[in-house]
């Protein structure tokens, strides 16, 4: 490990974009499989790391929502919850805005009230016992359609966790217009919910602009394709407009073709606030450590660089103010007394 890695190892962070599901360990998922066998993931290590070589997104898709698949009850659903939330405190994660999809375990079959309270429950443990403090971004998957909206919007409104900040939307933007769930997105804002859609990662900047217009985005998840558009990135700089950049993510995606290549660097040349997250750190082998070392390399940052890029993330937050504080004093603190 590296002077610089030993620093990010230890460094007090926030995550903005790690998706629920998409965080099950191996070794969760593996447990999960086994408790049902009809599932096509296998339980071997060795071919459930094959199972998740993703050829293309569509791909990672398919691999994900069998992963979902394997979400069958509330106890599942805790167990998961709770895992990911240790993983995280690991790794020195403070604070994580972690995207749940509640359509996707409701239609399964598990009652909306039974799921919430399953996450609520692991929410305040991973507090309690594990100092990381978890927020919800309930998202609509695309792919599913209206339905899927209108499901995500009810429980979002009417049951209302403690926990959740934000209101989402995810899977494929191929073929999947942003425009069509506004009126899913006014409802969740006019509750008080922030707006966070995924926008521009396989799909041009004309995507972005439409979540800024439409779904009054607050933060942009991606947003891989807006240095296509020097008015778009201007746009985000002046507004202050997060990206939540996920660089291992948009490889194994085949977002962009070279992590070299990730444009990055130019999001943060215009000026654009710009966090590093981790997406679905075990499906893609990485982790938020991981995720800050790439992005130190690709902008060569050093120490004190980083610990910038961590309050990035701070600051893009829904934490409160005092909360924020907290962070930013802490980072400051681990920072000052490096000796690296």
């Amino acid at each position: 490990m590296s002077a610089l890695d030993s620093f990010i190892a230890g460094l007090p962070k926030a995550e903005l974009h790690v998706h629920h599901v998409g965080s099950a360990s191996p070794r969760i998922v593996a447990e999960l499989a086994a408790r049902h066998p009809d599932s096509p993931v296998p339980t071997d290590p060795e071919a459930l790391a094959d199972f998740f070589t993703f050829r293309d997104f569509a791909h990672f898709i398919e691999v994900y929502l069998s992963v979902v698949d394997l979400i069958r009850d509330a106890e599942d659903v805790r167990l998961l919850t709770y895992g990911v939330a240790r993983d995280m405190a690991r790794q020195n994660i403070r604070y994580a805005e972690l995207t749940v999809t509640p359509y996707s375990s409701t239609r399964r079959g598990i009652p909306d009230v039974a799921f919430v309270e399953a996450i609520e429950d692991a929410r305040k443990a991973a507090e309690s016992e594990l100092g990381v403090v978890l927020r919800w971004c309930f998202d609509i998957p695309g792919e599913a359609g209206l339905e899927a909206a209108e499901e995500t919007a009810r429980i979002a409104c009417d049951l209302k966790p403690e926990g959740l900040v934000s209101f989402g939307l995810g899977g494929p933007e191929v073929g999947v217009p942003r425009g069509q769930f506004k009126p899913y997105f006014d409802r969740a804002i006019a509750a008080g919910l922030h707006s966070v859609p995924h926008a521009g990662e396989t799909t041009g900047p004309q995507t972005i602009w439409d979540a800024l217009t439409e779904l009054r985005a607050e933060r942009i998840g991606h947003g891989t394709s807006a240095t296509r558009d020097p008015a778009l990135l201007a746009h985000l700089a002046e507004h202050r407009v997060p990206l939540e950049v996920c660089p291992t993510s948009n490889l194994a995606t085949r977002a962009v073709a070279d992590l070299e290549l990730h444009p990055v660097r130019e999001m943060v040349s215009a000026g654009v606030l710009v966090t590093i997250n981790s997406d679905d750190p075990p499906m893609f082998g990485t982790d938020l450590n991981t995720e800050y070392a790439v992005a130190a390399r690709l902008l060569d940052l050093d120490a004190r660089g980083v610990a910038e890029l961590a309050k990035n993330a701070v600051e893009a937050s829904f934490m409160d103010e005092a909360g924020k504080a907290r962070l930013r004093k802490e980072i400051d603190a681990y920072t000052s007394t490096w000796r690296g």
